[in-house]
């Protein structure tokens, strides 16, 4: 059986960042009230246009990965499925579960987000929010206010577009275009799936190419993502010195949809399928869990914590080795039901702010835009804001390359949620696969 490399292996999280970025967020809402209370003058200006600045590179340096990360990941994740005898029923067992589950949480956050509606108030679009928003274009100039105004333009009318922009006629065009990113998605999974059918030498030397290259996205995404209590900081002063304390209030509703969706997805959903697919008791399982969940919640990283889910897996609910060793690394390269959940509900927020109307055809293409992004989102800390651009971007929605960027504020403790919603999909699938594959699990057996 050949060894799938993961992420993880170039080094654990330090699990501190979260407070590093509370710590920033709250030094910058701190100066930004002072700020407010004094005069009008060059010091002020200065200091925040230098926060400005900074922020802007921060946003740039992050945007410049949506393309290889994506790319890197979606071809090494596919591309590792080829190679193990006797496990390609196992495969098609594991890629079943992890599309069924991701599919379930994106419609949950689908339908609570537009139950609640968090992006308007009184059936309006959310003020507040949406001067935030349009302060962060202005802040970036005339080429994103072009884009706002034309967004409407490139929206997907229907499910047909959908599907001719999933083949682009020139791939390389496609990656620089805003709107025909997913087509970008599609050739990866394609191009994946095509390395598979190869020769086995070949196969090595394409799989190993695309492991390394996804790696070293995910240290530079690591890198950028190091900097981001500077750039948190930095993008935070500007906004609030323009709008004060009441954005953080108005994006109360948005964090409890999102809460909201994860907490069905993890305690509902995903226990049904244990119970339902697997015969196995839930609660049972969610113990022999709990010290992956608590390891997923503190490093925000799936892939950080792919050693400790698969020690738990084996030990603590029995799955074999055999099964575990093949679900599990994939899971964590390629299943993100949480942060597809979070991804739809994101888009859509800020379609709601922007005035955006999403008709049914629409929020279909978000709906399958988050499942095939969550494929490629890298497994640590934020890396979901890659997609959550991406996803905007092909949608027409307004404000794509700077609202996710306000989304920052709040995004730490969601993504420590979504990150343990993650793990235990990835878990949940281990054992439901051993489950079918005759293997007894008396440790969690219902």
């Amino acid at each position: 059986m050949q060894k799938v490399t993961t992420p993880y292996r170039l080094g654990a999280v330090k699990g501190r960042e979260h407070i590093w970025i509370f710590s920033a967020l709250i030094l910058a809402v701190m100066l930004a009230l002072v700020l407010r209370q004094l005069p009008e003058g060059p010091v002020l200006t200065g200091i925040v246009e230098i926060c400005r600045f900074v922020g802007d590179v921060f946003k740039q340096a992050l945007q410049m990965l949506i393309v290889p990360l994506i790319v890197s990941s979606v071809i090494a994740g596919i591309a590792s499925l080829h190679g193990m005898e006797g496990f390609a029923k196992l495969g098609g067992k594991t890629v079943g579960f992890y599309a069924l589950s991701s599919f379930l949480a994106i419609v949950v956050g689908l339908v609570l987000v537009n139950l609640i509606r968090p992006g308007l108030e009184d059936g309006q679009p959310n003020e507040v929010i949406k001067a935030a928003f349009d302060e962060s274009a202005a802040e970036a100039g005339e080429a994103e206010k072009g884009k706002i105004e034309g967004a409407g333009e490139k929206k997907a009318s229907d499910i047909w577009d959908l599907f001719k922009r999933m083949f682009p006629k020139n791939i390389v065009s496609a990656a620089t275009d805003n709107g025909q990113l997913l087509g970008v998605i599609t050739f990866a999974i394609l191009f994946g799936i095509a390395i598979t059918r190869l020769p086995v030498h070949e196969i090595e030397t394409l799989r190993g190419f695309f492991q390394g290259l996804n790696d070293v996205m995910i240290v530079l995404t690591r890198w950028v993502m190091a900097t981001a209590p500077v750039g948190i900081f930095a993008l935070i002063v500007p906004t609030v010195y323009g709008t004060g304390l009441e954005l953080f209030a108005k994006m109360g509703t948005y964090f409890a949809t999102v809460l909201a969706a994860l907490g069905f997805h993890f305690f509902i959903t995903l226990p049904c399928l244990l119970f339902f697919l697997g015969r196995v008791n839930p609660l049972k399982h969610l113990k022999a869990m709990r010290t992956a969940l608590l390891t997923a919640f503190s490093t925000s990283s799936s892939s950080a914590t792919l050693p400790v889910t698969m020690r738990n897996v084996q030990d603590n609910s029995g799955v074999s080795k055999r099964t575990s060793s093949f679900t599990l690394p994939l899971g964590a390269t390629v299943n993100m039901d949480g942060t597809a959940l979070y991804e739809c509900v994101a888009v859509i927020f800020v379609a709601q702010v922007a005035g955006f109307d999403m008709g049914f055809g629409q929020q279909f293409v978000v709906v399958f835009a988050s499942l095939l992004t969550s494929i490629g989102v890298a497994g640590i800390p934020s890396a979901s804001l890659v997609a959550i651009i991406l996803i905007l971007r092909n949608s027409g929605v307004p404000y794509a390359d700077v609202a996710p960027f306000a989304l920052l504020a709040i995004d730490r403790p969601l993504d420590m949620c979504r990150t343990a919603v993650n793990v235990f999909g990835d878990s949940c699938a281990a054992v439901i696969v051993a489950r079918s594959e005759g293997e007894e699990l008396e440790e969690i057996r219902a």
